[in-house]
């Protein structure tokens, strides 16, 4: 007795069907909606006060490039590098109310200090979507999970931060190391560390890429191109020894300001000063033998970012980039101490082109929830919310232990280097 013939679609092919088909009216309006939402919730927040002590030490910044010399800079306490200078100067030009203004106080101000982050959410958008699309249905959820991301719009546009910017040129240089070209990707690199310090996780991986696809003396000659790139952007500040200005802030910022376990990033060593108890825990004292907490972080980041880079020469297309990117900055994140909350931030964006594997999906909203409540918690709008969501209470430890599981689940599918991006969990 034979089986009767299956009429309609498989229960394992139709799902794969319904996400990879192309783009029909229903998923061009879920497009639109999504951003047509994105766009309002952006609207809504620029004009709030965020956290002010961060946006009023912006605004003094940009006021003092538009009213002094563009090179003398770094005579101020800016500790972002010269791209960000340059976005400041622009901002100064832009609106006349930095002549005056030292503080965020006015809605104008505001307004600018958070528009070059909304215009780099927009990039991540695209970006995201770039790298997803030969799924169009997956580029859709890819780019409208970022666009709607609350880690993402809580940074930017209420907080006023500026990850998007430096996380922004790291996903341009993964784009075009991955589309053939290492010299351009080399430039975008570069402009990723001479926005922020945080973006030295991005080395590694982009490292390990260069070595494996374009052997060693091309990777060579596309690292001299980051160098000199670099040295270019730091042109206009060297008269007034701007480099050196702005080193002596930055370790005055790790040495005076944040020699701390965890400045709110919920991580191993939140774990452990929150288990202490006294606050703050310096990260300059004995913890093992003669290594200090700051040392330890160091090596422990070391060599996880080694076993990053062995996994990413071995895999050097499309997943194990973005994993290498993602699982550089989340180690980051876990092992360096005086480390913020916001700086698992480009995690979120590295680990989306990758949502039609289950796993990372998983992990992603995991990661979007955890990281969101670490922020809030870090920097609250209310005293209601913050009384809610106590940065040290029991939230946090558990926080603390989920970012620690994903990025450990981040780590061992990059190492793991499966195929299981082809597995939809749709």
């Amino acid at each position: 007795m034979t089986a009767p013939a299956h009429r309609g679609p498989s229960p394992i092919t139709a799902p794969a069907r319904l996400m990879n088909g192309p783009l029909t009216g229903a998923w061009w309006l879920f497009l639109g909606a999504g951003l047509v939402v994105a766009v309002l919730a952006r609207v809504s927040l620029l004009p709030a006060q965020g956290w002010r002590p961060d946006l009023d030490l912006f605004a003094s910044w940009v006021h003092v490039i538009a009213t002094t010399p563009l090179g003398e800079a770094y005579r101020s306490s800016l500790n972002f590098g010269p791209v960000f200078a340059a976005v400041y100067w622009l901002l100064g030009i832009a609106q006349p109310a930095f002549a005056t203004a030292t503080d965020a106080s006015g809605l104008g101000v505001r307004l600018a200090l958070k528009l070059p982050a909304v215009i780099a959410d927009l990039g991540l958008v695209a970006g995201v979507a770039w790298l997803v699309r030969d799924r169009p249905r997956w580029a859709v959820v890819a780019a409208i999970g970022v666009a709607l991301s609350p880690a993402v719009l809580y940074d930017g546009s209420w907080w006023g931060q500026s990850e998007s910017i430096y996380v922004l040129a790291g996903l341009l240089a993964t784009i075009l190391a991955l589309g053939g070209r290492p010299y351009l990707a080399a430039i975008a690199l570069a402009a990723a560390l001479m926005a922020k310090p945080q973006a030295l996780v991005f080395v590694a991986p982009m490292a390990a890429w260069a070595w494996s696809s374009l052997g060693p003396r091309r990777a060579a000659i596309a690292g001299l191109v980051v160098i000199v790139t670099a040295a270019i952007l730091w042109v206009p500040f060297l008269a007034d020894d701007g480099p050196m200005r702005f080193i002596a802030t930055i370790a005055r910022v790790q040495g005076e300001q944040y020699p701390v376990l965890s400045a709110r990033a919920w991580n191993p060593w939140w774990i452990l000063q929150t288990a202490v108890g006294r606050g703050f825990l310096s990260d300059r004292d004995v913890l093992l033998g003669p290594l200090s907490p700051r040392l330890l972080g160091y090596l422990t980041f070391a060599i996880l970012e080694l076993l990053i880079a062995l996994a990413v020469v071995r895999d050097p297309g499309r997943r194990g980039l973005l994993l290498g990117m993602a699982a550089s900055v989340l180690v980051g994140f876990l092992c360096l101490t005086s480390m913020h909350e916001r700086y698992a931030y480009g995690a979120l964006v590295f680990l989306a082109p990758l949502l039609p594997d289950r796993r990372i999906l998983a992990t992603w909203l995991t990661l979007e929830v955890t990281v969101f409540l670490n922020l809030v918690a870090a920097a609250p709008p209310s005293d209601r919310i913050a009384a809610a969501i106590p940065v040290d209470g029991a939230l946090g430890l558990v926080g603390a232990a989920v970012i620690t599981a994903s990025t450990g689940m981040v780590l061992w599918l990059l190492i793991r280097q499966d195929d299981a991006e082809s597995r939809s969990p749709i």
